[in-house]
């Protein structure tokens, strides 16, 4: 049993990761769908784009988590079941594809950015917290998510190495990164364009859910 152990711990991560709270918390909130309107990111920043602040917070916060808590598991009890260094990154890794391409979600997935703030905090707290900081000085300088995701995404590597050195988390780091900025591939796009949308700016269409057909059925029955 100690043998899969790592491969167990992976696939755990990868099916937390799959979780899309972008999706989650706006079917629980009768909102619309993330991925109809905006950007259509199943991701914080575009669920804020339907005007809810508090959906969008939860998105974050448990966006975060899911990449945050299989990392801490495997860190805090790892060493039990034989999870070393490399199988740790390995489950940052995985629970962060999850969110790429989730499983329970027809591998549609958002950018991953707040994922991959929780894994980098539960890898190192002090890589975390200078790779947000990044992106919180972007963010509030330019207005842009996407400006500040993918610059913060380029620093975190050197963050590693030039402050930790060469160690497993590597492994997750710089493929994390990599897949980041390739993510933001259309928002560069239009950022070059002067076309990107800013922080909090409303997008057509974000609008609560549209009622069941049923529904109405009965409301102008009760008529």
């Amino acid at each position: 049993m100690q043998e899969l152990a790592p491969v167990l711990a992976v696939l755990a991560a990868y099916l937390i990761g799959s979780l899309s709270f972008a999706v989650i918390v706006s079917r629980l909130m009768g909102l619309a769908d993330p991925r109809s309107y905006g950007s259509k990111n199943p991701g914080a920043t575009n669920v804020l784009r339907s005007g809810n602040k508090a959906a969008a917070l939860l998105t974050l916060a448990f966006d975060a988590l899911k990449g945050y808590v299989p990392v801490w598991l495997a860190l805090a009890f790892g060493a039990r079941v034989g999870l070393g260094e490399w199988t740790v990154a390995f489950v940052g890794l995985a629970a962060f594809l999850g969110h790429l391409w989730p499983v329970f979600f027809r591998f549609q997935g958002g950018k991953g950015v707040a994922t991959a703030a929780g894994v980098l905090v539960a890898l190192a707290p002090g890589l975390g917290l200078a790779t947000l900081a990044s992106w919180v000085i972007m963010a509030a300088f330019f207005r842009y998510s996407s400006l500040a995701s993918i610059v913060a995404a380029l620093f975190a590597p050197f963050y590693q190495l030039l402050i930790w050195g060469v160690t497993p988390a590597l492994a997750c780091i710089v493929p994390m990164s990599l897949l980041l900025v390739w993510r933001h591939e259309g928002n560069i796009r239009k950022l070059l364009a002067g076309t990107e949308s800013r922080l909090g700016q409303k997008a057509e269409g974000a609008h609560a859910a549209p009622a069941a057909p049923h529904s109405k059925a009965k409301k102008g029955h009760s008529r």
